[in-house]
């Protein structure tokens, strides 16, 4: 038994190593399956100390692999004409879609146009289900009241969300959230500026229990 241990740990170490520059996306989540999978090697080795270790080993290989993933789907995303793909941090990917796109003036009923787009996410999404976490945020310029635009930016978000799970995106893993003009991109004094604040924001993070299979 423990030497099948260390032949495991010695296999997850090289995988580790080679792909140690993506680790980083994926480390929070890779340590919290390393820490439950080295909880289980510990119990039946008898060695707590040994279970650690191999945690610690099986949770990098995760984290990796995590890694991979977000970075070939980001690619993918950036493929998609009508869309903004950016990468505020390593565990995270962010579309943006301008509402002057998605749809009519102060409505949240989506445009035709904008549909195939959504389809054409809701696809990659879908081949990235065993580690996304998806966040749809809804967001106005400051033309109309507070609590209007707050309305009109949980209803787009909402449409967005909803279109997307139609097409097949997995409903428990996406929330749709709306901030009305609390979260300006760019000053509401000019039409540009009030362009850029009218959005929706998709953010895509590693779930806490993505295993990432390749």
């Amino acid at each position: 038994m423990l030497r099948k241990l260390v032949v495991l740990i010695a296999v997850l170490s090289l995988l580790a190593v080679s792909c140690a520059t993506k680790t980083q996306t994926g480390a929070a989540v890779g340590a919290g399956a390393g820490a439950a999978a080295g909880a289980v090697i510990g119990n039946q080795s008898g060695n707590n100390r040994t279970g650690a270790v191999a945690g610690a080993v099986i949770g990098g290989a995760i984290g990796a692999a995590i890694g991979r993933r977000m970075d070939q789907q980001e690619k993918e995303l950036r493929q998609i004409e009508g869309v903004e793909v950016t990468r505020p941090s390593e565990g995270e990917i962010e579309v943006r879609l301008t509402s002057d796109i998605l749809f009519d003036f102060n409505s949240a009923a989506l445009r035709s146009e904008s549909r195939a787009t959504l389809r054409e996410l809701a696809t990659t999404f879908q081949r990235y289900s065993d580690i996304n976490y998806i966040e749809v945020d809804g967001h106005t310029d400051s033309v109309g009241s507070n609590d209007f635009n707050l309305d009109l930016s949980k209803r787009r978000a909402n449409s967005v969300r909803d279109y997307l799970v139609d097409q097949g995106v997995a409903s428990r893993y996406i929330v749709a959230r709306g901030f009305g003009e609390a979260q300006p991109k760019s000053t509401n004094d000019s039409a540009e500026g009030r362009q850029l604040n009218r959005r929706v924001e998709i953010s895509i993070k590693a779930r806490e229990d993505a295993t990432a299979s390749e």
